[in-house]
């Protein structure tokens, strides 16, 4: 049985991440915190859990962590990871961070982008991305999985295909992004306030979102040359749940007739657990995967341009689910182990 901690227990995410491991088959959870000094039981923050788990949120104690984990998720705002995962790996443990602190291997566009210096430059060398439909077997053998962000989670599965086969013309790329409120994580601001939300739709961070870099980076890998999407966000006014509307024009490879781009898909990801491609003229929607680990694609071929529509639930697939899946991969254990 694999022992198992949560660093930001009380967050969005933590709270998801515990969810699923009270689940899990082969993990017990035995260690919590959080980043208040109160200490309470994780069942009187969220009493959903009562006569689930009986452990203590505590404030965190390294020494703690280490005797009693082999495997720990941070999860944690962004630019708090990095002092934290640093103590963790030296100690050997294995570490899956759900910040953004180690995704991005180019320190100057890190700290652009999120406004502080990079600390542990040596261990994002050796950080791997984990996105497990491109990255697994890396993943296997990580002690430090940097866990994808939701957008681009959903972005990088949707345009993968396409962009690595080299059929889309790099330059086209536009991503209409929608996501639910709880994407911004737990925190008190006037922009989250229920009235502002509520019956309000809005664009925010237009190409300038810290997530884009994110995408960028790995759509050119799979490239194998530089890309620079459009992004633009909005914000729905619902708890979860993410909905993405990409367009691409067709690269003059792609254009060859009678090629069908719902059977490329298919063939591509046919042996992803999670990945479901509609069926043509049939598109995701948020309602489909709300609670789930899938991320579900609907492609439309217009001749000269491709329209692409991916759903996921940005805590799960775009965060949590994501991590406990990486997690089996990591330990060995069925890849869909606590997820289905």
């Amino acid at each position: 049985m694999l022992n198992v901690g949560v660093i930001g227990a009380a967050g969005y995410t933590g709270e998801t991440l515990v969810d699923i491991l009270l689940n899990h088959p082969h993990s017990r959870i035995a260690y919590l915190c959080r980043k208040t000094d109160a200490s309470l039981p994780i069942q009187e923050i969220f009493p959903k859990f009562k006569n689930r788990i009986d452990l203590v949120c505590n404030k965190l104690n390294i020494k703690d962590v280490i005797s009693k984990c082999d495997t720990v998720f941070l999860a944690l705002p962004h630019t708090a990871s990095m002092e934290i995962a640093a103590k963790l790996l030296k100690a050997g443990l294995r570490v899956i961070d759900l910040s953004a602190d180690y995704r991005l291997q180019d320190v100057a566009v890190y700290e652009k982008y999120y406004g502080v210096k990079h600390t542990d430059k040596i261990n994002l060398k050796k950080a791997v991305y984990g996105l497990p439909e491109l990255y697994r077997n890396k993943i296997k053998t990580a002690q430090l999985v940097a866990n994808p962000g939701c957008y681009p989670t959903a972005a990088i599965l949707a345009l993968a295909p396409l962009v690595a086969l080299n059929l889309t013309a790099l330059d086209s790329i536009i991503i209409d992004a929608k996501s639910g409120v709880s994407g911004a994580g737990k925190k008190i601001a006037e922009g989250f306030l229920f009235t502002e939300i509520d019956e309000d739709f809005k664009a925010y961070k237009v190409n300038i979102h810290q997530h884009m870099p994110e995408i960028n980076a790995f759509l050119s890998k799979l490239a194998g040359k530089k890309i620079q999407v459009s992004f633009v966000p909005h914000l729905l006014p619902i708890n979860r749940g993410i909905l993405e509307t990409i367009y691409v024009q067709k690269s003059q490879k792609s254009k060859v007739k009678g090629q069908s781009l719902v059977a490329l898909y298919k063939k591509f990801y046919k042996n992803e657990p999670f990945i479901r491609i509609k069926a043509e003229g049939s598109y995701p929607r948020i309602k489909d995967v709300s609670g789930t680990n899938f991320c579900d694609i609907g492609i439309e071929d217009f001749g000269d341009k491709i329209i692409i529509i991916v759903a996921i639930d940005n805590l799960l697939k775009g965060a949590s689910g994501q991590a406990v899946q990486n997690m089996n991969i990591m330990h060995k254990f069925p890849e869909t182990a606590g997820l289905l």
